[in-house]
């Protein structure tokens, strides 16, 4: 459990988190989302110890971060930055071994270990010998979601980690990340901007304002179903036909019940908690949505 106590931080005049307080829950997504500015970022640093707060305390399982060295205690938390943050000059294999290596790991174990979370982000072996430069920016993504993992961290930070990829890879990383989650039961503190990535992963979304203001918490059915006042409802998109599903049986598809928005564009189909269809087939331009939208209904 990761707690924020009264935290508060200043950069000289600027106040970039006045007086926040939150639990984050073991081995759940917390994802905090907000606007530039809201202090998010700055949030997740205080985790790791790269940024320390000007007040308050951050625990970890209630032991205050500040009791421990910044270097021994980035070195169990693994850290997934929108960038990537990959040496140049070493290959992907070496990479991912960085932080055993520098815990005494030996090389040769470390590499074993390298290869098998490859595996674990679904990325072939065969890049292991390639330079950061010869990978794609989702396939630099997984190498940094890898070493990130491979001291086999209680807790797992991604700042805007998908930001930079295309929504094609985006869509599969996410899935990634819920996976390996459901795998490890890592604890994950995930930041973003985007409202609908955070509903996918989150199992706490925390939605703030300037100055890490909490507006609002809570699962993203919860938020959707009842936004706590007009800035929630606008920033989740409750109050505009994205989020206003309304079904529709269309006759002659197989009496399909087909998820249409306000605009009456197809964006789902009912299913069973089985995940196949309750009634019909899938109409050729619906998709799958998850159960998170399933149960958001008409918020």
């Amino acid at each position: 459990m990761i707690e924020f106590r009264n935290v508060s931080k200043r950069f000289g005049d600027q106040v970039a988190v006045e007086d926040f307080s939150l639990v984050i829950p073991a081995r759940q997504v917390t994802v905090l989302v907000g606007s530039s500015g809201s202090g998010k970022t700055t949030l997740l640093r205080m985790i790791n110890r790269m940024v320390d707060p000007t007040s308050g305390t951050v625990l970890i399982d209630d032991e205050d971060v500040q009791a421990v060295a910044p270097v021994a205690l980035r070195r169990r938390i693994g850290y997934v930055m929108q960038s990537s943050g990959l040496l140049p000059h070493r290959r992907v294999i070496d990479n991912i071994a960085t932080v055993p290596r520098l815990t005494g790991v030996p090389k040769e174990k470390a590499r074993a270990r390298a290869l098998e979370l490859m595996d674990v982000v679904g990325l072939d072996r065969a890049f292991a010998r390639r330079f950061p430069s010869e990978l794609s920016g989702g396939q630099q993504q997984r190498v940094g979601v890898a070493r990130a993992l491979a001291v086999g961290p209680n807790i797992l930070l991604m700042d805007e980690p998908f930001g930079a990829v295309d929504p094609i890879v985006r869509a599969d990383l996410q899935q990634e990340v819920l996976r390996i989650q459901a795998e490890t039961e890592t604890t994950i503190v995930f930041v973003t901007h985007d409202i609908d990535e955070a509903f996918l992963l989150g199992d706490q979304v925390v939605i703030l304002a300037q100055g890490g203001r909490i507006v609002q918490q809570g699962t993203p059915e919860e938020i959707l179903a009842d936004p706590a006042d007009d800035f929630v409802a606008s920033f989740v998109g409750s109050d505009r036909g994205k989020r206003r599903l309304t079904v529709s049986t269309r006759a002659g598809q197989g009496d399909d019940r087909v998820l249409v928005d306000a605009g009456g564009y197809p964006v789902g189909v009912i299913a069973a908690p089985d995940g196949k269809l309750a009634i019909g087939n899938a109409s050729p331009k619906s998709r799958s949505i998850s159960n998170k939208t399933d149960q958001a209904g008409d918020a």
